[in-house]
């Protein structure tokens, strides 16, 4: 296992022939020998992959049945030297009665024999003709099998060091409650699903949703593997389906109707599915049924140079892009639903925003216009103010004005220069060292009329500032920091940009479209130190902190899941290879930690805002931190 927790993990789907033993273990071994080169700790094949499942009568027959456990014997033999853990199916006799089993072994060793303990009898499946179906017993069976005394029974969990697999097959996924929900709460990290589910018109998408909802509701790695090409087609047809789940999300797939021998491979994040667990209180451990017994494999080698074959998305608070619109338009609703029960329950008569043609009061100013429409008030009623400072530029000026007029609500214009001045004067700062004072004055003086107009029009000050820059600090104390009601605190900076562009293709006309496209292109910037000479930007919050994807792509994985930063550092290097080399990434995600750990006593008080996903800062809600708390264990393991 890699130390950050990646599990290495395989779904194979062989060639196979009906009834025969010999060629089938030849395809199975090929496969398991080209899992070996690829680093794949366990791998998985299909239900009575070692006589095929579509037997039919034959299992009746001696001879299938002694060739079998011929088989299994002779396989053992052969990987006796190969370190990779395989589950494979077989009819095996128990006690004279006949079970569809899967048989979990590695380096010669016959680990454990699982019975299937659901059995189809309808339609083209009578599998009770042939096999028993299961009973769960509380006592420790064991069976003696192709020359070794091992464990038998659904009641095992076999331990690879830092987590548990069990054993489920085919139908026993589609009964009411499947084993596999008992094997997760009794520990299980992984489940392997051996299955032979026939092709009907429609099936494929009912499997993958069963086995995303499976995966999802255990809060585990979900592998299965189903019987493919070379089983009998008599009655029906075997397309090969293989799949790797996690916690509801797909890794990797098959192609169907494939009819050469197939394997698909992915890592099981362990720490992933650990931290989830830790955090879902629905999910507890329960006296199960019967006693578990857990296997011991092996110890796995740690290989930390091997690369990693799933992909990690390098923008994951952006929505998949099968369901973007959708999700855009459930995350603007929750933002346009949150402000406006803050309107009805206060009875304000005014929504005051500040609008500095930037991407932030961009969308907090869209939300406003929504909300207004929702709630059947007069667009006027959001009065956007535009407060040029001495950093301003005449194209973020330029698109404010533009887009309120394009928006019709109501507009203000306040310079800031004489009242900064006037409290520089004051203070007796010199208006030449442009340091932080001069910086913090001008956003405590916008902050101060945003207050000052909302009380004067008895309305609510709407924040603008999002999430990226709540969790680097990046805003001034009792400045942008505050407000009556923070639309966009759950926001990120990379999904604020996609949310912008949404809206602006879906609820705003033309003219506000083009505005927001150029405020979409615009440099992001805080304008706060004085324009150049020709009146272009001198500040670029990027250059200053860092690309917010990058940003972004740390929070997310530093509070969804709470990895380390080693961890984070090793999954940025594979989501940004050939965007941001290695030295990039070290340097900004020690600013990351660094200004995130100093920066807390600014979240900790907050005004009120709706989260909007599974990561959020408010200190009401996701995340509660002393703003006091020391940051060195975390830059130490950077």
């Amino acid at each position: 296992m890699n130390k950050h927790g990646f599990y290495r993990i395989a779904a194979a789907i062989p060639q196979v022939r009906v009834a025969e033993v010999d060629y089938n273990l030849e395809q199975i071994k090929s496969q398991i020998d080209n899992a070996a080169k690829k680093n794949v700790q366990v791998i998985c094949f299909p239900e009575l992959s070692v006589t095929a499942y579509t037997c039919g009568d034959l299992f009746f027959q001696a001879a299938l049945i002694n060739a079998t456990e011929k088989g299994i014997l002779n396989i053992l033999a052969e990987t006796k030297n190969i370190p990779v853990t395989f589950i494979l199916g077989a009819p095996v006799v128990h006690n004279s009665k006949l079970y569809n089993c899967a048989l979990v072994c590695r380096s010669g060793v016959l680990l454990g024999v699982i019975p299937k303990v659901h059995l189809p009898n309808y339609n083209e499946f009578y599998e009770k003709r042939w096999f028993e179906p299961y009973e769960q017993d509380t006592t420790a069976s064991e069976i003696i099998y192709a020359g070794q005394t091992t464990a038998f029974g659904t009641n095992l969990l076999f331990d690879f060091g830092r987590g548990k697999f069990a054993v489920e097959i085919c139908e026993d996924l589609w009964s009411v409650i499947p084993p596999s929900s008992y094997h997760v709460t009794a520990g299980a990290h992984l489940v392997f699903n051996l299955s032979a589910s026939n092709e009907l018109t429609g099936k494929q998408q009912y499997v993958k949703s069963l086995l995303a909802q499976q995966s999802a509701r255990c809060i585990a790695g979900y592998v299965y593997a189903s019987a493919g090409f070379g089983e009998s087609s008599t009655d029906v047809v075997y397309s090969g389906n293989a799949y790797i789940y996690e916690n509801g999300r797909l890794l990797a797939e098959s192609e169907r109707f494939k009819m050469e021998e197939q394997m698909v491979i992915s890592e099981a994040d362990i720490e992933l599915i650990e931290a989830e667990r830790r955090k879902n209180t629905t999910f507890t451990s329960r006296k199960a049924d019967n006693v578990y017994r857990t296997v011991l494999l092996p110890a796995e080698c740690n290989d930390n140079s091997v690369q990693l074959l799933r992909s990690v998305n390098p923008t994951p608070f952006i929505p998949c892009s099968e369901n973007y619109g959708e999700s855009c338009e459930e995350i603007f609703s929750i933002q346009v639903a949150g402000l406006a029960k803050r309107v009805v329950h206060t009875s304000a008569k005014s929504l005051v925003i500040g609008v500095s043609g930037g991407l932030d009061s961009t969308l907090a100013l869209l939300v406003c216009v929504k909300t207004a429409d929702m709630l059947n008030l007069p667009r006027e009623m959001v009065l956007g103010v535009a407060m040029s400072g001495f950093g301003t530029t005449g194209r973020t000026a330029g698109n404010a004005l533009k887009l309120m007029k394009a928006l019709n609500t109501g507009i203000r214009e306040i310079s800031i220069i004489p009242a900064c001045e006037q409290h520089f004067r004051d203070i007796g700062h010199d208006p030449h060292l442009h340091d932080v004072t001069y910086e913090n004055t001008q956003a405590r003086e916008r902050t101060q009329i945003l207050m000052d107009l909302a009380n004067s029009t008895g309305g609510l000050v709407v924040g603008t500032g999002d999430m990226s820059e709540l969790a680097l600090g990046w805003a001034t104390y009792n400045g942008d920091h505050i407000s009556m009601y923070g639309v966009n605190a759950g926001i990120p900076k990379t999904l604020v940009r996609h949310l912008i562009k949404w809206v602006s293709e879906n609820h705003v006309d033309k003219g506000a479209g083009a505005v927001m496209a150029d405020i979409l292109a615009t440099p992001v910037s805080p304008e706060l130190l004085p324009a150049g000479s020709g009146g272009q930007m001198t500040q670029f919050t990027e250059d200053l902190i860092g690309p917010y994807e990058l940003h972004d792509f740390f929070l997310y994985y530093m509070l969804r899941y709470g990895f380390s930063p080693s961890k984070i550092f090793f999954l940025a290097r594979h989501a940004f290879s050939g965007k941001y080399d290695n030295d990039v990434i070290l340097k900004w995600i020690k600013v990351f930690y660094a200004r995130f750990f100093s920066q807390q006593y600014k979240r900790s008080c907050l005004p009120d805002g709706p989260k909007v996903g599974s990561v959020n800062l408010s200190p009401r809600g996701d995340w509660r931190m002393p703003s006091d708390a020391g940051a060195d264990i975390w830059l130490k393991d950077v």
